[in-house]
């Protein structure tokens, strides 16, 4: 354990880190993917004069943009203020984030030779976001948690084989299919650069991470278990022994759950499959997070409140069905046109019930 987590009062008093490791939380712990973002009439002025990357690499700015969900909304966990290509473009790699659009990579990675160039991840390259951990830390309230994030392999491959967003993966399907050889030696690549990351967030005391394997849902079980699941487990291995909790996220997932959860102490279900569901598939002894579907918080005060029962309700019956426990979030992202305001009654809403 770091000494940023020792010196925070009470690891396990925070709701989030209760539910994610199976003790009764204080109150329903919540937070929200992307809540750190376009919501914010805040965080839009802070982007009108820097760049998404830039900010990503400013300590300073990681450190406001991270916590300003907080002050605002109430949330039980702040995550950090990052992008899943932010190691990748510290290593190296010629990266941008393009608005409207999203990572955009220069060369794309198609060959053993493509491979044997990619760069790896020195620690001291994300040296800025250790810092910025620790400054989070220094501000966040001590029932607070601050969960620190990466990318997993299979999204980042993605990426890199197709050169940025795609709808069809060919490129990387084709790869993974018909040369497992230079599949595994990229997966394996981008797994040490997974951990690496993780590593440094965790050193600098984050109290929980989460793994976002956003593209997964577009492969079958049986291709996730073989091509991809013993790269994403190593990930989950080498961070066990922080001895903080451990969330897998995919969008689109479903059928993939059992196998993301294997590794995890939390997972991540979108808004496709009931928490119940979830459960039944996944198999007792892990805890659930999610999963209101994000369109909900554009529907009005009735159909929000009686969602956000369902949700909860459905948590409580996954708990007395094998759950250890059940983190509310959204089952994905929040909209960048959502109504700040919302997020705050729907918190508060959550806190009372």
């Amino acid at each position: 354990m770091s000494h940023s987590q020792r010196t925070r009062s009470g690891h396990a008093t925070m709701p989030l880190v209760a539910a994610a490791q199976g003790s009764t939380p204080s109150r329903r712990p919540v937070w929200f993917m992307r809540q750190a973002g376009r919501s914010l009439p805040e965080y839009r002025a802070i982007r009108e004069n820097h760049g998404m990357l830039e900010s990503c690499f400013d300590p300073e700015l990681v450190t406001e943009i991270t916590l300003q969900p907080v002050r605002r909304h109430d949330v039980d966990a702040a995550i950090l203020f990052s992008d899943i290509v932010v190691p990748l473009k510290a290593a190296g790699v010629d990266l941008d984030i393009v608005a409207g659009t999203g990572p955009v990579i220069a060369a794309p990675i198609r060959t053993e030779a493509d491979v044997a160039g990619l760069p790896r991840l020195d620690p001291a390259q994300v040296g800025a976001v250790a810092h910025a951990v620790e400054r989070i830390l220094a501000e966040l309230p001590a029932e607070t948690a601050l969960i620190g994030f990466a990318g997993a392999p299979f999204t980042l491959a993605s990426y890199l084989i197709e050169g940025g967003p795609s709808r069809n993966y060919v490129n990387t399907k084709a790869l993974m299919r018909g040369a497992p050889e230079v599949w595994n030696a990229l997966m394996g690549r981008l797994a040490d650069i997974t951990i690496t990351f993780l590593q440094v967030q965790l050193e600098a005391g984050v109290d929980a991470i989460q793994v976002f394997d956003s593209w997964a849902g577009a492969l079958s079980e049986a291709d996730y278990r073989t091509y991809v699941a013993p790269h994403t487990d190593r990930v989950f291995a080498e961070v066990a022994g922080y001895g903080v909790p451990r969330i897998h996220f995919g969008v689109g997932t479903g059928e993939l759950l059992a196998a993301m959860a294997a590794p995890a102490d939390v997972i991540g279900v979108d808004w496709r499959v009931p928490l119940t569901e979830a459960v039944r598939r996944v198999g007792p002894g892990k805890a659930v997070q999610g999963n209101l579907d994000p369109t909900v918080l554009f529907a009005g005060p009735q159909v929000i409140e009686r969602e956000i029962r369902r949700v909860l309700d459905d948590g409580a019956t996954a708990i007395a069905t094998g759950a250890t426990g059940h983190i509310v979030n959204l089952g994905h992202g929040v909209l960048p046109d959502t109504d700040a305001k919302v997020l705050t009654r729907a918190v508060e809403l959550i806190h009372t019930l």
